[in-house]
């Protein structure tokens, strides 16, 4: 099986093993979830239920996580995939594969920070139960994103005040945020398909509800990280209510992060892989 390889500790396994280099977590954003995700592993994996118990707890205040594994709602997926992708790297940990640096994608990043250690746990469950919330009141209804199959330059080359770009995934992998109509204007030049939400993160449509997401975060406190955290956003390492605005907010530039790390090896941390195209591309 020329194409295919086991990565068992800090080393990749193709017939004979080799050394390589470093082993960097990559967290997705929301679109990895389906119905039931973690339960059966939950149930198996005493690691994993360990640190899925966990998270249920720090996200008691908000729902209940077991319940949440089965709901679509955006106030409900965010916390759910949160948990689950903060337990599966505590899994992989435990088999011995150690993360020398994290990436996230958008709100994938709050996963990230907790398992580099500039989150706490608590303060994890809170950023992603609360903001998500925020969203579900005041965006949801409003807004589309779309994926669309051409360079950034082009793309933002078609768009007009109400479309922003909200993610640079790879060469010709760019995510469009905004108003609905304009949406599908744009899809009917370029290649393309909507994604499955309702809502326009990293889009203008943000700013509007800047202070409260604010004002729900108010406290977050940051800490030194373990791991290495780059950030997708601006480069910035205080990870405070500010900085979790502007994740929502401003243009997730994922491409970018990952070039600049070079020959690494990626593992993305998900229930499902969506990354991995634009990772291997």
């Amino acid at each position: 099986m020329a194409h295919r390889a086991v990565l068992l500790g800090g080393r990749v396994v193709e017939g004979v093993a080799r050394p390589v280099g470093q082993v960097v977590f990559v967290f997705p954003g929301q679109g990895s979830q389906w119905a039931g995700m973690g339960l059966e592993l939950w149930e198996s994996s005493p690691v994993f239920a360990g640190w899925m118990d966990r998270c249920a707890n720090a996200l008691r205040p908000w729902l209940e996580l077991r319940d949440a594994l089965h709901d679509e709602r955006v106030e409900v997926v965010q916390p759910a995939l949160w948990a689950v992708m903060v337990s599966l790297a505590e899994l992989w940990r435990s088999f011995g594969v150690q993360p020398d640096a994290v990436v996230g994608h958008s709100q994938g990043e709050i996963a990230a920070a907790v398992v580099a250690g500039a989150l706490s746990l608590e303060d994890g469950a809170r950023v992603v139960a609360s903001r998500s919330r925020v969203i579900a009141d005041r965006l949801s209804g409003l807004g589309a994103m779309a994926m669309v199959s051409l360079p950034e330059e082009r793309v933002r080359g078609l768009l007009d005040e109400r479309l922003s770009v909200a993610a640079l995934n790879g060469p010709t992998s760019v995510v469009v945020s905004g108003d609905p109509e304009a949406i599908d204007e744009l899809l009917e030049k370029v290649p393309g398909k909507r994604i499955a939400v309702d809502y326009a993160s990293h889009s203008a449509q943000v700013e509007s509800v800047r202070d409260e997401v604010l004002e729900a975060l108010d406290g977050i406190t940051p800490r030194e990280p373990g791991i290495p955290f780059h950030s997708t956003v601006d480069g910035a390492t205080t990870l405070d209510a500010e900085y979790w605005y502007r994740n929502l907010r401003q243009t997730v530039r994922f491409a970018p992060v990952v070039e600049s790390l070079g020959e690494a090896v990626f593992v993305e941390v998900s229930p499902h892989p969506v990354l991995v195209p634009d990772l291997t591309a």
